[in-house]
């Protein structure tokens, strides 16, 4: 099977790629192709948005967490019946872990792809400036192949008609979308970007579908023709083996609060023989029965924390399991809901400042504290015990606005930070009983992992 690649990249983080990428791909599945969609970096919340608008699983191209080999293996394989990938890149083409060079950046993956790019600029405080800006772009790297300019936030015919001139005889990349301003598709937006689909409602899951029509209805495909030219060949097909019959069953918990799992992870599960059944910490009573693990995804736990609190029989379940022994393995949100409340800041009627704190499951003794700043980096760390014992340079990522605070003296962490930040600058991964708790999120492109993980799923089991 072959299939047509396409980055959508931006100039800069804001300047609607998302909106774009998600235009794109319900073009191209309106003109009856199968599209594949993909986003480049360790994001949650945006792929949730493509597998909505194509119906097909968005899955993350991280060279820093997957590497090279994880990006290119999981490009082929998703893609062995699709007619085009369409990649969503990171934050500004050129921007990776680094200013040295572009590693992990959208350039690096649309280099390692060899993928047509069209860029994104938006084009709201300038004119004939954006000229300047689609001509640097371009002639930074000549390894790239820049097919197509899409100019966003424009004011209307009389500002889309000066940045044309501009482009006249100076641009040979043709403008093949200019997307007018409007605040009737703006989507919904909170502190770490767009909500994810999982807390939306029908009726504003149906404003998505709404965006990318606007926006796909002045967009001109056609007029790129590298999109159009004969596909490269995608070399790995589908593999007809069948997997084993499971031997563990894992309760994963998925809803509104716990919803940031890359699905190459789950995928990875399932290929070590583990049944994944699915519970809702927000909605359900008590635990699955039956089960020889738990997993706790990333995800807004604080958003209803008062749901959470609530559901004291819940708290009580997951609070006894990990007594018991069952092993817990739990990231970012999952660690939050695991310690013994989540608080904040907020205003009172009289303007003045309370702090309130909702009571979560006490597993960890410590207090998970919403702050105003953001920790954002790559991550590196070495594991001192189980699950992943003796497992060293895990790459990662850590995204949250929560701060771990009044920790006891006696705590006890897995990993050994060499990279960011985890709880307190050079430690991270509670550990208690069973349970493995870090803001880290890991990929288990890194095979390692998914399996020593299973191997502490199945001592459990044989206990």
């Amino acid at each position: 099977m072959s299939v047509r690649k396409i980055v959508i990249a931006g100039v800069t983080s804001g300047v609607g790629k998302s909106t774009v990428a998600a235009a794109i791909m319900y073009a191209l599945k309106r003109k009856g192709f199968v599209v594949q969609p993909f986003k480049v970096g360790p994001d949650f919340i945006d792929p949730s948005y493509h597998t909505y608008v194509t119906g097909r699983q968005s899955r993350n191209l991280d060279i820093w967490m997957m590497r090279k080999s994880g990006v290119l293996r999981c490009f082929n394989s998703c893609c062995f019946d699709a007619d085009f990938g369409v990649i969503e890149g990171v934050m500004g083409l050129f921007d990776g872990v680094s200013g040295k060079d572009d590693f992990g950046s959208t350039a690096h993956v649309a280099r390692l792809l060899d993928a047509s790019i069209i860029l994104v600029i938006d084009a709201a405080k300038a004119a004939r400036s954006i000229a300047a800006i689609a001509l640097g772009f371009i002639r930074f790297s000549k390894s790239l192949k820049i097919a197509g300019i899409i100019l966003n936030n424009v004011a209307g015919q009389k500002h889309a008609t000066f940045i044309s001139d501009a482009f006249a005889g100076k641009i040979k990349v043709p403008i093949v979308g200019i997307i007018e301003r409007t605040k009737k598709i703006k989507m919904e937006e909170r502190h770490l970007g767009l909500i994810p689909t999982a807390e939306l409602e029908d009726k504003k899951k149906r404003a998505i579908i709404r965006s990318a029509k606007y926006a796909s209805e002045q967009i001109d495909l056609d007029k790129i023709r590298d999109v159009w030219n004969v596909p490269s060949e995608v070399r790995n097909k589908q593999s007809t083996a069948q997997l084993s019959t499971s031997r563990l069953t894992v309760a994963v918990a998925l809803d509104e609060s716990f919803n940031f799992y890359y699905a190459d992870n789950l995928d990875a599960l399932r290929k070590q023989r583990v049944n994944l059944l699915f519970f809702s910490p927000v909605h359900d009573c008590t635990l699955p029965e039956d089960i020889s693990g738990i997993i706790l995804g990333g995800g807004f736990p604080e958003v209803l924390s008062e749901k959470l609190s609530k559901n004291h029989s819940m708290k009580m379940s997951m609070l006894k399991a990990a007594e018991n022994g069952t092993p817990i393995y739990a990231e970012c949100g999952g660690l939050m809901y695991l310690t013994r409340s989540i608080g904040e800041y907020e205003l009172g009627r009289r303007g003045n400042k309370k702090w309130k704190k909702k009571k979560m499951v006490g597993l960890i003794d410590a207090d998970t504290f919403m702050a105003q700043k953001l920790t954002l980096n790559y991550t590196k760390a070495d594991c001192n015990t189980s699950p992943f014992s003796n497992v060293s340079n895990i790459r990662g990522h850590e995204f949250h606005y929560s701060r771990i605070r009044n920790i006891a003296g006696d705590a006890k962490f897995a990993y050994t930070m060499t990279r960011g930040n985890g709880v307190d600058g050079k430690k991270d991964g509670f550990k208690v009983h069973n349970c493995l708790a870090s803001y880290m999120h890991v990929h288990f492109a890194d095979t390692r992992l998914p399996r020593e993980l299973v191997k502490s799923f199945d001592k459990n089991r044989t206990r």
